[in-house]
């Protein structure tokens, strides 16, 4: 048997990005949840994935629109990963951000964004695996990302100008 907390103790030593989820209904009600388990999928189509809990509120909300952004987050974003990371009933409340050529929200200093229709759920233990088929994107000219590390976040450093 695998102990759970080592498990996640040695994937731990694996870095990730940061990225938040976001979408909204016709009513404006607006839903966002931190994950660092996004990736691409495939070039051809364009598909991402990521992996929410099963039992995330947030994304029984953004799953009924049919619909998300990846916001991904830099690395001075710190205290926006940790509110879509809470259980904080408005998590957009007083927080600056644009929209998508669908309206969904871009969060104002996201290092890219990528919108996308729902292409398929699939449930895989205590997660779901989120398909995302792209529609639009886009990126900053400049940025460094967010990285979650063994239980902390970190910036990225240049090896070349850490070795000077």
């Amino acid at each position: 048997m695998i102990d759970s907390k080592h498990f996640r103790d040695v994937l731990g030593s694996y870095p990730t990005g940061v990225c938040v989820i976001t979408s909204n209904n016709a009513d404006g009600q607006r839903w966002g949840l931190a994950v660092g388990t996004f990736s691409s999928i495939s070039l051809d189509p364009p598909l991402v994935g990521f992996l929410p809990d099963k039992r995330s509120g947030s994304w029984a909300n953004i799953a009924t629109t049919g619909r998300f952004c990846v916001n991904v987050l830099g690395n001075a974003q710190l205290e926006t990963c940790r509110r879509f990371a809470s259980r904080h009933d408005d998590k957009f409340e007083g927080m600056a951000h644009g929209t998508s050529p669908g309206g969904l929200p871009i969060l104002d200093g996201a290092l890219a964004w990528i919108e996308c229709a729902i292409e398929k759920v699939v449930e895989l233990g205590d997660h779901l695996l989120v398909v995302g088929a792209v529609q639009a994107m886009e990126r900053a000219p400049e940025g460094s990302p967010l990285i979650f590390y063994r239980g902390g976040y970190h910036r990225l450093v240049d090896l070349e100008d850490a070795t000077a």
